[in-house]
């Protein structure tokens, strides 16, 4: 019996297509919801970093949205993560800054109490317990020694910090490694694993896409291909030592007390090959083609760079960068600390500061 018109063998097969497709933009939809889920479970907030930041409009930095909050991530009014401050510095108050990039903002940490800054100021008000301390934390992710300055220029001068820490290097060096990179490859660029849209703006994507260029660079590591990239460690760091330099000039002139701190990794000389390839994880997403012996020894050249410029400059150098254990408890990944981590941070920046007697007149002063 014939029961109405049939359909075409096209009309078949674009329906097919359509079927398809919607199967698969469903799959995707609920594998970004898992993803999105299990980053919620696992770190207190769904989403991209992203959203907690604008670019500034006087700057041009990018600056974290004024009273944002994204999980264990509070942002004050003023667009710095920390507990609230005046704008005008009360009387008695000792204003300690801090500048640096992702490894001072520390998005990793389950608090802004168990962030690093905040921990060196609670062991301040500890040995002063009459004296009044109070802090902004400057640092944001991404940023280079440059961003630094502009931003301290532009939004931490103003606050009038009586000490200013700065601790920076690993952006500056995968950039300057990139740069290598590129040259030696003849590509006009390689780009930061986030520079893609779809990469700041579903997780899903970033997780694959990442995870890839990790599978990637363990591969080329494997053939003996993971050392494509090839440096002189001594050659590095002219472009670091002069911005490093501008940057400690310009908070000299503030009137604060400066403090620079040397760049601590999970990388250690003495790690067997499973503990180099854990603390290479992220390493090798920023730095493509570069091998765990040049990078440990491109790290130790920014170091002493900064030992140099801290010396050159006559402020106070923090340093026992290996103090802290190169191990997952205490980083997340290459660089960044967990919880652990930022205590044992906290620990040697705070023991430095708290043995200069120019801090102790300060607080004396106030």
């Amino acid at each position: 019996m014939d029961t109405g018109p049939r359909l075409s063998n096209r009309t078949k097969a674009w329906l097919s297509v359509g079927v398809v497709a919607t199967l698969l933009v469903v799959l995707v939809g609920a594998a970004e919801v898992a993803v999105r889920i299990r980053q919620s479970i696992k770190y207190g907030y769904s989403g991209s970093l992203d959203q907690v930041y604008e670019v500034d409009a006087r700057s041009g930095l990018r600056v974290p949205k004024a009273g944002a909050r994204f999980g264990p991530i509070k942002i004050n009014s003023l667009g710095f993560r920390g507990p609230e401050i005046s704008v005008s510095k009360p009387a008695g108050t000792v204003r300690i800054g801090f500048l640096g990039a992702s490894t001072t903002f520390c998005a990793e940490a389950s608090s802004n109490a168990a962030v690093w800054p905040n921990l060196v100021v609670e062991a301040l008000r500890g040995r002063f317990p009459d004296s009044h301390f109070d802090y902004v934390n400057g640092a944001v992710p991404g940023y280079t020694v440059a961003s630094s300055t502009r931003n301290l220029e532009l939004r931490g001068a103003p606050l009038q910090p009586d000490v200013i820490v700065i601790y920076h290097a690993t952006n500056d060096l995968s950039g300057e490694l990139r740069g290598i990179a590129a040259k030696q490859s003849g590509s006009t660029s390689i780009a930061p694993p986030e520079s893609s849209w779809l990469a700041r703006h579903s997780l899903l994507w970033n997780l694959v896409a990442k995870n890839l260029r990790l599978m990637l660079a363990r591969s080329a590591a494997e053939s003996g291909a993971g050392g494509s990239v090839r440096i002189d460690p001594e050659s590095l760091g002219a472009e670091f030592r002069k911005d490093l330099t501008t940057l400690v000039r310009a908070a000299k002139a503030t009137g604060a007390m400066v403090a620079v701190v040397t760049f601590s990794t999970q990388l250690r000389a003495d790690q067997d090959e499973a503990a180099r390839r854990t603390a290479m994880q992220s390493a090798v997403l920023y730095m493509p083609g570069i091998d765990f012996e040049q990078l440990l020894a491109a790290y130790r050249r920014y170091n002493a760079i900064i030992g140099e410029v801290a010396t050159i400059e006559n402020v106070l150098l923090v340093g026992g960068e290996d103090r802290i254990p190169g191990d997952p408890m205490h980083f997340t990944d290459s660089v960044h600390f967990t919880d652990a981590g930022n205590r044992e941070q906290a620990s040697r920046v705070s023991e430095i500061l708290l043995a200069s007697p120019d801090l102790s007149a300060r607080v004396t002063r106030r």
